[in-house]
């Protein structure tokens, strides 16, 4: 398979429309979804594209720490590799850039996974899911467009009202609340409460970002069960081990991880130690689609549930997402929320959702072709002499 020569990087913020906790004011008072992007070319010109995806309210990473961590660490380790060598890739990436527990700057390597990806499907012909493997049990079939959930983020309830109102009207009958600090645990119930009312057959997922303590919650989760939640997500940070050991012996709602799950070696280790039901996996942090297909593959030879989710994920990185979710036959409503608040598209024929349905790429490697724009804001990195 042809070798990789150039590796390209380069920033593009995104618009975000309406109102997310998470995106905040940068000093001209734009709200923006900041991302990297990452062009490979092989030896015969063909390209793949990646994209790293740093929030800091969500993740250690920046935009400043992927951008110096390609130019200066990563970048070269790529040049003259078989882009369809992930294992290869990631054994390299993670010397250069060594774990602790966690993964090292699993955001950051997560770009060169895709853009790795993406250039080997288009190598080969094949949608990027075709490299993944055989999963045995599917639940549904690849074609199918995957259900996506609307996400209800506000501590205010004006604005919640809104937002259901805005989810009604463009289709979506699946719902995930954010609740934990800074909200009080009366504003989690009564949003539990309300969002429940407006859609009393949908699926409505709770998502703590790590905001509780273990006491607030095991005080709250049989509360937002009464209230009619149907799971909880990250409750509390990944450390609070013994916490989430005591959540999953309560049983008041099936407890999924997020934040902490950053590679297959951490997962299995926190499934061996009792602490879940399941997971809410997002690409965009497991370093992107090989460590995440091993992930699925764990879950499902325990049994446990998977969700999938992102990180208000443009593009490459939804794309990336889907087809992972789409391969691993997810039935549940998909927390995808990029569609939702942004407000902007690098793709000549972006990922729009028809009512709460996202149809997957068809065409090879993660199946996007990106306008101008993209290509605008790219520096070399690396090149082979």
């Amino acid at each position: 398979m042809a070798r990789i020569v150039k590796v390209e990087i380069g920033r593009f913020d995104y618009a975000v429309a309406g109102e997310f906790k998470f995106f905040k004011p940068g000093a001209d008072g734009r709200v923006v979804r900041p991302s990297v992007l990452v062009r490979l070319t092989d030896e015969n010109g063909l390209e793949g594209w990646g994209q790293a995806v740093p929030v800091p309210t969500w993740t250690y990473e920046t935009v400043e720490s992927v951008l110096t961590t390609l130019e200066h660490h990563l970048a070269d380790l790529v040049l003259d590799r078989d882009p369809a060598d992930f294992a290869g890739l990631h054994a390299v990436m993670n010397t250069a850039i060594r774990p602790a527990f966690s993964v090292g700057q699993p955001l950051c390597k997560a770009a060169l996974d895709l853009a790795c990806h993406d250039l080997a499907g288009k190598q080969r012909g094949v949608p990027a899911w075709q490299l993944f493997g055989p999963i045995e049990n599917r639940e549904s079939k690849i074609e199918n467009p995957l259900t996506l959930s609307w996400t209800v983020a506000s501590p205010k309830m004006e604005t919640v009202e809104q937002q259901l109102a805005e989810g009604r009207a463009r289709g979506y009958r699946n719902f995930n609340i954010k609740v934990g600090a800074p909200q009080s645990a009366d504003y989690d119930l009564a949003l539990a409460r309300k969002v429940r009312a407006f859609a009393p057959d949908g699926f409505l997922w709770a998502d703590a970002n790590t905001g509780y303590t273990p006491a607030e919650a095991l005080a709250i989760a049989p509360k937002l069960r009464d209230a009619g939640v149907d799971v909880l997500e990250s409750p509390l940070p990944p450390t609070q081990i013994r916490g989430y050991q005591a959540l999953k012996k309560q049983g008041a709602l099936p407890v999924l991880m997020d934040e902490g799950i950053v590679g297959p070696d951490v997962a299995a280790e926190f499934i061996a130690l009792d602490l879940m039901d399941g997971m809410a996996l997002k690409p965009a942090r497991n370093a992107g689609l090989w460590p995440s297909v091993q992930i699925v593959n764990q879950l499902r030879e325990r049994g446990l549930m998977i969700l999938g989710s992102g990180l208000t994920d443009p593009d490459l990185s939804l794309a990336a997402a889907m087809q992972l979710y789409a391969w691993a036959g997810l039935t549940k409503p998909c927390a995808l929320n990029g569609p939702q608040f942004l407000a902007d598209s690098l793709a000549d024929s972006p990922l729009a959702p028809t009512a709460d349905r996202l149809a997957l790429p068809k065409t090879p490697g993660l199946g996007l072709t990106l306008d101008m724009r993209a290509a605008a804001c790219l520096k070399l990195a690396a090149r082979l002499r």
